[in-house]
């Protein structure tokens, strides 16, 4: 049984388990157990776990363990070459495994090193000149340390893609193939990820060699510690039911969703006139905005954390309770990495989504990617129908008729001859179109017929007639 396994079984140095026991920690988690002895054994690795199942560790416990052998004290650059690259999709991210890996190397002389968006290259540039065996990175920002020449690969001997599907949802797959380009052919490549798609699976087969596939969870799941509520409300009163859901479970830390930037502004100004505290943090945001907004939320001085998607991956926040989609994100699988900031590491977890009529199918895309319906909850005051619009066809069967019994149509109805009677020059006809050389009561102007146009064959008739049976 995975339960029954120690840190310690696992083959990871002294140095490395006192660091792990220094966090609390003696019992690894499935993706841990699995992932652990493989990457320790020089395996490729392929791995999938449910978000906060403890991935980062899952691959920052073996790295640190295979690059003990080289770690030094020297002050010399050149002692300290680039051996791991990490790559995550955003800077919380990449801010979160930085944290990690000091964390739990912090009894190994290994220097570590972070780069990312939203702040100077400067620091950055030093501390790459200064030698970094362990250099975690977002895509844009390692390609602009490379076109300076600061940082070299030729003795980098793992490689790691952490979040890799939403690396590949942000359109970051050139700069990860240029960045492939230049790493050693001889290395070991590991792939983690909140899901398996087929994209990932593509970008697998032209990154590992024959890894060994690590599937914690079924396909799309979620963490079980995590209890799902939808509650449905008119658009019009979104803000009073989270408002009310807030206050009346004097909720204290909830991380809040919404589409778009302006909207996480907005939402964060219109709580903070409610007497909810609250900040934001989206893309807009410098990074020195970012950290202090979130430094704040987690140290319980602001109540509400309002994000967009760009903060789902990335935001590691101990014990956090309550995430509340305001808006139901447009793809399911950003359901997922939303809700997966909480319910980590074992601890229980809500998620709350607001579902208003037009986020109907978007709750139903949710629903078949987690093949389980959602707990639907009302809320007294707030209650509202979405309920799928009926198709023509069902409103066709159910709607009333405008007449009882059967209606014929009178057979001595008028019949406008020039749909029913073949047009001929000079006939009965052509006096309808003509009515001034006909004799007609009301002067038109007249249609000359040319000579050519006289000696033309009948017109068919446009619509004809059924003739009836004078047996009827």
């Amino acid at each position: 049984m995975i339960g029954e396994i120690t840190f310690e079984q696992l083959g990871l140095s002294r140095e490395i388990l006192q660091a792990v026991a220094d966090e609390g920690y003696s019992t690894p988690t499935a993706i841990q157990a699995e992932a652990i002895p493989v990457i320790l054994a020089g395996r490729d690795v392929m791995a999938s776990a449910q978000t906060g199942t403890g991935k980062t560790a899952g691959f920052t416990l073996p790295l640190l363990h295979r690059l003990q052998g080289v770690a030094n004290t020297s002050v010399s650059p050149a002692k300290h070459p680039v051996r791991a690259l990490i790559m995550a999709p955003t800077r919380e991210l990449a801010i979160q495994i930085d944290e990690s890996v000091r964390k739990y190397g912090k009894y190994l002389p290994l220097k570590v090193a972070a780069i990312y968006g939203g702040v100077s290259m400067l620091p950055q540039t030093q501390s790459l000149r200064n030698g970094v065996e362990i250099l975690v990175a977002t895509p844009g920002r390692l390609l602009d340390h490379i076109e300076q020449k600061v940082v070299n690969f030729s003795k980098t001997e793992i490689l790691v893609l952490d979040e890799a599907d939403r690396m590949l949802d942000m359109g970051f797959l050139p700069d990860i193939k240029r960045v492939m380009a230049l790493l050693p052919q001889q290395r070991q490549s590991l792939l983690f990820s909140a899901t398996f798609s087929v994209e990932i699976r593509r970008l697998a087969d032209s990154l590992l060699r024959n890894p060994v596939k690590i599937e914690i969870s079924r396909k799309n799941t979620v963490n079980e510690s995590i209890s799902h509520v939808v509650h449905l409300v008119n658009p019009d009163n979104k803000l009073r039911l989270l408002i009310h859901l807030i206050k009346q479970a004097e909720l204290t830390q909830a991380l809040i969703f919404v589409k778009t930037k302006q909207s996480a502004g907005k939402l964060a100004t219109l709580l903070a006139q409610h007497d909810i505290t609250a900040l934001a943090i989206h893309g807009d945001k410098n990074q020195l905005q970012r950290t202090q907004a979130l430094e704040a939320f987690k140290l319980g001085e602001v109540e509400a954390l309002v994000a967009t998607d760009v903060a789902a991956r990335g935001l590691d926040i101990d014990k956090l309770s309550h995430v509340i989609n305001f808006e139901l994100p447009s793809t399911p699988e950003d359901y997922i990495h939303r809700i997966g900031r909480t319910g980590r590491a074992g601890s229980k977890g809500k998620a709350i989504s607001l579902v208003s009529g037009h986020e109907k199918e978007l709750l139903t895309n949710i629903e078949r990617l987690l093949n389980a319906k959602l707990e639907l909850i009302e809320v007294p005051g707030f209650i509202a129908d979405i309920s799928v619009p009926r198709t023509r066809l069902q409103r066709e069967q159910t709607a009333t008729p405008r007449h009882s019994g059967t209606h014929k149509r009178s057979s001595q109805s008028k019949q406008d001859p020039i749909f029913t009677q073949p047009y001929i020059p000079g006939s009965a006809t052509a006096a309808l179109i003509n009515p001034v050389e006909s004799g007609g009561d009301e002067p038109h102007k007249s249609i000359l017929l040319s000579k050519k146009q006289q000696d033309t064959k009948p017109l068919p008739v446009l619509f004809k007639i059924p003739v009836k049976d004078k047996k009827e």
